[in-house]
């Protein structure tokens, strides 16, 4: 029959890209078209979770230009920082070609840190000066 569709095979199944260092894009909320890192992911989901999502460190705020003219004080107050920290469903999120190589500490940057308020200022304090770093 010249109008069948093939049948795709069982076996084809996706691979897994949205691994941790993976720069994304959030499509919806708050920080809708604000960039990300994948810090840990969940691709099968969890109990209290049961979709597909990540924990993801973004920029809220991004650094603002420099030029030669200004002083080391304004320089440094232009190149803040502004970090968030978000458990994102996959639907919302898009992936870039990029990653990033920055080791977050799994203790103080995970799910539960989301939980308690000084944790996860702790854990935004932490992002804040690796992404400083960079």
């Amino acid at each position: 029959n010249r109008l069948a569709r093939p049948v795709p095979s069982p076996k084809s199944t996706m691979g897994k890209f949205l691994k941790s260092g993976k720069v994304v894009i959030v499509l919806s909320g708050r920080y809708a078209g604000k960039k990300a890192v994948i810090v840990s992911n969940h691709a099968d989901g969890t109990q209290d979770r049961p979709y597909g999502h990540a924990f993801v460190a973004g920029v809220s705020s991004y650094p603002l230009r420099v030029t030669k003219g200004m002083g080391k004080k304004l320089q440094k107050k232009r190149s803040r920082v502004k970090p968030f920290v978000r458990v994102v469903n996959y639907n919302h999120l898009m992936p870039t070609r990029y990653a990033l190589d920055i080791s977050m500490d799994k203790e103080v940057c995970n799910k539960d840190s989301l939980r308690n308020p000084e944790q996860k200022r702790k854990a935004l304090r932490v992002i804040k000066g690796k992404m400083e770093e960079r």
